[in-house]
């Protein structure tokens, strides 16, 4: 079992390979801007080069960006403090930098990885199934959308009553190394533990099998990040991401 000094180590390093950056610019206490480029091994959603996404583990900013933007943001790092950079009020400053090239804030996300101090083992109020990849294709991604991603699923755990699936907690393949947990409950069931149960119980498999489980949301979704907590896992890191303004505008509905 891994310690949860090399959990964090393994995703430095995931990260790193995503910035294209080294495992040590998260650690330093000065800021850090790299230049963006493509990298089969990084996370499969990522679109690389990135125009700009700044990263921190807590003890200072790694800013992943195209070059042409190394003015702008190296301003706007350099300005305010760390937490400072991924909020708002001066979050607008960065946006309103952009806008002239077409571009806009997008995406903030937190990161959880697993403490295996506090990683849970409460068992689910309901009977529960492992499901692997072959199973896991034949659910309805629509019925499960925070669980089930495509073709990177390969992992699942999934609660039953009476035969009817109640929620389910399933992985995708977003790397190598790493592996990353959604979970759905139907929301006559929530409230009881199951999200939690389903949560963990993937976390040990995938920790089992040798990989990282980790976990995202945003800021805001106050019922996810509280299952992350009671499940055991912790903040690990943060994100902001930069994108096309169309790309934006297309997230937001608007035509």
């Amino acid at each position: 079992m891994m310690t949860n000094e090399e959990i964090l180590e393994t995703a430095m390093a995931q990260s790193a390979i995503d910035a294209n950056c080294s495992v040590d610019d998260f650690k330093k206490s000065e800021n850090k801007i790299v230049f963006s480029q493509k990298n089969p091994r990084a996370r499969r959603y990522l679109e690389l080069p990135l125009a700009c996404n700044l990263i921190s583990y807590g003890n200072n900013i790694v800013a992943s960006i195209d070059r042409k933007y190394e003015s702008i943001v190296r301003d706007y790092i350099e300005k305010y403090p760390v937490e400072h950079c991924f909020e708002t009020p001066n979050m607008h400053v960065l946006n309103e930098a952009f806008e002239p090239y077409g571009m806009k804030v997008c995406f903030m996300a937190e990161y959880f990885l697993p403490d295996v101090r506090a990683l849970t083992k409460n068992a689910c109020p309901y009977p529960v199934q492992m499901q692997e990849k072959e199973a896991l294709e034949m659910f309805d991604a629509k019925q499960w959308p925070n669980a089930l991603n495509g073709s990177r699923d390969v992992l699942g755990f999934a609660a039953y009553k009476n035969q009817q699936m109640i929620g389910m907690a399933a992985c995708s393949q977003d790397c190598g190394s790493m592996w990353q947990i959604g979970v759905d409950v139907l929301p006559k069931f929530r409230q009881q533990g199951i999200a939690s149960a389903l949560t963990a119980a993937l976390a040990w498999e995938i920790l089992d099998r040798g990989k990282v489980p980790f976990y995202c949301c945003a800021w805001s979704n106050i019922k996810s990040a509280r299952n992350a907590i009671k499940s055991g896992f912790r903040p690990a890191w943060v994100e902001m991401t930069v994108k096309t303004k169309e790309f934006t505008d297309k997230m937001n509905g608007i035509v």
